[in-house]
């Protein structure tokens, strides 16, 4: 038996998502982004989704949000994430796992 590494857009295709497009569960408020230094968003989402723009900013896609909170717990500037539960019938279903 041999183990094979699975990529994040890999194993992300294994769960189902629901989108919500008119409210999204989690925004960003840039302002406050510009002044992190650290911007650990973008090493600990586990989907990947905080990247910077060619400007220097960070954008978020919900889209593929595992909704596990961790990009909250980790940001040190109150405020910066508002995070909430998708609507019901939205968000995340986890096929396998």
């Amino acid at each position: 038996m041999s183990i094979r590494i699975m990529d994040t857009p890999e194993l992300l295709s294994l769960n189902k998502f629901n989108v919500d497009e008119k409210e999204p569960h989690i925004k960003i408020k840039k302002e406050i982004c510009a002044g992190c230094t650290e911007k650990p968003c973008l090493v600990v989402c586990p989907a990947g989704l905080y990247r910077l723009d060619q400007d220097g900013d960070i954008s978020f896609d919900h889209a593929g949000c595992l909704e596990c909170g961790t990009c909250r717990i980790m940001c040190r500037h109150k405020g910066a994430i508002e995070w909430q539960y998708p609507r019901a019938t939205f968000g995340v279903t986890y096929r396998f796992g």
